[in-house]
């Protein structure tokens, strides 16, 4: 493949970094804005451009953000979303999700996780103390790998006590998703019309 046709490609697909100079310059960690790697040649830096294909916001994410989650791919969200034990919940807090978003998937902003454990199959046993045993599965996903929503609904949810091995991050959101072509639709699915999870349910969300 030569580097003319690669060119080519990248712009046939709108993901051709914006121009030099840009400002301010994107952020590759929540500290940095570039990355030096050491070649044989010597250093060399390797920095964030704007491009079609992604947003700038953010910074990019762990693949994992929390111990004992998994991260899964568009292939186990595709199957996630036919499983009637698993809940898709889109985490964007602004009405993108209400103009394009994955199909069958609910919207739950990534800050009111905690607030609507009912939501996702928790039982309130006392005060503030939630029994998730039984809840449904999640496939948590917000804009794409620089998005901060998804893995800060995520620790919100762990912390309240949500059992990690029943969560899934797609990391990959929107940007990804819609990268690739995949189908999407406006408004998301209402929470009041899924049922309960499945009793004795343990497969994960595949």
């Amino acid at each position: 493949m030569t580097h003319k046709f690669i060119l080519a490609l990248l712009s046939a697909v709108g993901c051709l970094g914006a121009q030099a100079g840009d400002t301010p310059p994107l952020r590759i960690t929540k500290q940095s804005t570039e990355f030096v790697v050491q070649t044989p040649s010597g250093p060399l830096v390797i920095r964030r451009t704007k491009t079609a294909c992604g947003v700038a916001k953010g910074f990019i994410q762990p693949l994992v953000p929390q111990p004992g989650v998994t991260p899964v791919t568009e292939l186990e969200v595709l199957h996630a979303l036919n499983d009637p034990a698993t809940m898709v919940i889109d985490t964007r807090d602004e009405d993108a999700p209400l103009e394009s978003t994955i199909p069958n998937s609910y919207h739950i902003p990534f800050n009111e996780l905690e607030d609507r454990l009912g939501d996702l199959g928790c039982e309130l046993r006392s005060k503030k103390q939630w029994d998730c045993s039984a809840a449904f599965k999640l496939v948590v996903f917000c804009y794409g790998p620089m998005c901060v929503q998804s893995p800060a609904g995520i620790a919100s949810v762990v912390r309240m006590g949500f059992p990690v091995d029943k969560i899934s991050y797609y990391r990959g959101g929107m940007t990804d998703w819609e990268a690739l072509g995949l189908t999407t639709v406006t408004g998301n699915r209402p929470i009041s019309s899924r049922a309960k999870p499945p009793a004795h349910s343990t497969e994960p969300a595949r």
